[in-house]
């Protein structure tokens, strides 16, 4: 058996003056709260995730990839960013993802139970197979101020051949 892990990093500003864009993190929606900057739905932690995968096979998927599909045939849901990051896998299979995210609002505990879900169901992984974990930062950052949100993912990846 061979193991891989890829590190991903993705962050997004709020955007306070968009009325109509929801805030959408890990494939959940969170009410009344500002949504972040970007083409996309700006699923910061999906991106990551993406980036993370990216990591293991090599293939970059948010920047040309991305823009593709969102600007050429309006794909805005990061869903289908992380299904194209999955399709490079080939015979790789994730076995372990975790994510740290750092913002300071919104609070993000009372979701992730949620977050897991969705994306346990994405990836084919059970719950218990995906951490995630918060902090404010203790306002040292702009994520920790509340003017972003920046999330790292890492991916474990094994395969038999």
């Amino acid at each position: 058996m061979r193991i891989k892990t890829g590190i991903g990093q993705d962050s997004h500003r709020f955007d306070f003056e968009e009325k109509t864009k929801k805030l959408i993190l890990g494939s959940v929606l969170f009410e009344n709260q500002p949504p972040l900057k970007g083409n996309s739905d700006a699923d910061v932690v999906l991106h990551a995730l993406c980036n993370a995968i990216s990591g293991v096979t090599g293939v970059n998927i948010l920047g040309k990839i991305s823009d593709t599909l969102c600007h050429k045939h309006g794909i805005t849901d990061s869903r289908f960013y992380l299904q194209e990051a999955l399709n490079h896998l080939k015979d790789w299979h994730i076995t372990h993802v975790s994510f740290s995210i750092e913002c300071k609002t919104p609070k993000i505990t009372p979701k992730i139970s949620e977050m897991k879900t969705n994306i346990s169901q994405l990836l084919g992984l059970e719950t218990q197979d995906i951490g995630i974990t918060a902090t404010s930062g203790e306002g040292l950052t702009a994520f920790g101020r509340g003017e972003a949100i920046q999330v790292f993912c890492i991916v474990t990846v094994t395969t038999d051949i």
